[in-house]
């Protein structure tokens, strides 16, 4: 099983780094989002 789960890891490298980007910046703009209330 540990095999089968580095395989799909080194498989799909690009794609979980494209999603944690995505990810991250979902949590930059809710905290933007949450912010801005106090701004104005």
């Amino acid at each position: 099983m540990r095999k089968q789960i580095e395989g799909a890891l080194r498989r799909s490298r690009v794609t979980l780094v494209s999603d944690a980007i995505g990810a991250a910046s979902l949590m930059v703009m809710l905290l933007v989002a949450l912010h801005l209330p106090a701004i104005f």
